[in-house]
């Protein structure tokens, strides 16, 4: 039975996995329906359910939970073999998953990726773009990039930027109407355009730091996003105040389209850092990535 059912157990485990048959079926390059058979017929071979099947979600029964537990971590283990044997050939390969914001993707990770994936055609990169803080080993990520000050202390971190400094910025027309702010407790009557985070649902507070002092703000506005370029385009458009780093604000700084105050109260604080977890043996593709990314400080600069 065990020969016979390898398919049907990979694809419970999927299944489960991603809590979704849809999901499940785009990941195995199979259909939906097919996929549905092959669990059903693993469940009446083994005489018990394994799947809780609603309208909405697929949830593992407590023996299909069981068997995840047992049977999951070691596909996992093929896959990370399979991975090891492109040692073996000419040319690194395989897949790269990292999950990131869509501002570090889009100004760091894929610069810096370009040449490496010109270079090696059998290398693949998948970019999961999201603000909450996935658990890249439950959802099977190879790495995640976060600010280096929220990283969990059992994960490997390593620099892929330089330190970030947070930018308090409106447009002319906003400040010809409203005085520039010259504190930061000053924001408290100002509009703001507020960001909510993804992990907890809160809203983010303004954090400044001057002199060794620090200062938290909450703010109040008309609009909140859980993305920085909806954020960035509002500030253009005149309707307050945003925070957000530096960097995302410099062209239409540079450009006069926006105003930036209180920048003495910004301090740099640890920039972008790649994390994953330990692994005795990377693959080849993976540890190109990896050095690809590594952040050098130009020389003369101190940290």
């Amino acid at each position: 039975m065990i020969k016979r059912n390898l398919n049907d157990l990979l694809y419970f485990v999927t299944v489960a996995r991603e809590g979704s048959f849809t999901r499940a079926a785009a990941l195995l390059g199979v259909t939906q329906s097919a996929l549905s058979q092959a669990i059903s017929g693993l469940e009446a071979r083994l005489q018990i359910r394994l799947l809780t099947r609603t309208t909405r979600s697929v949830s593992p029964t407590a023996a299909g939970e069981r068997l995840l537990q047992a049977i999951g971590h070691r596909f996992d283990e093929i896959d990370a073999e399979l991975e090891e044997l492109t040692e073996m050939r000419d040319k690194p390969a395989g897949t790269v998953r990292i999950t990131c914001g869509d501002h570090v993707l889009r100004t760091t990770l894929l610069p810096k990726l370009t040449p490496l994936l010109l270079e090696y055609p059998d290398i693949k990169m998948e970019f999961d773009v999201n603000y909450g803080f996935r658990d890249i080993v439950a959802d099977r990520f190879d790495a995640g990039v976060r600010l280096g000050d929220t990283i969990d202390k059992d994960m490997i971190a390593m620099p892929i930027g330089p330190p970030i400094r947070m930018a308090v910025a409106a447009s002319p027309a906003y400040f010809a109407e409203y005085p520039e702010p010259a504190n930061p407790r000053d924001l408290m009557n100002h509009k703001c355009i507020n960001m909510r985070m993804q992990s907890g649902g809160g809203l983010y507070v303004w954090e400044f730091e001057r002199r060794g002092h620090t200062l938290n703000v909450r703010v109040d506005g008309q609009l909140t996003f859980n993305t920085s370029p909806n954020i960035v385009d509002a500030a253009l458009a005149g309707l307050g105040v945003a925070w957000l780093p530096e960097e995302e604000f410099a062209p239409h700084i540079e450009d006069g389209r926006l105003v930036r105050v209180l920048e003495d109260w910004c301090a740099p604080f640890p920039g972008y850092y790649l994390y994953y977890p330990s692994r005795r043996q990377p693959s080849p593709a993976f540890s190109l990535v990896v050095n690809a990314l590594r952040f050098t400080r130009p020389r003369g600069k101190k940290a």
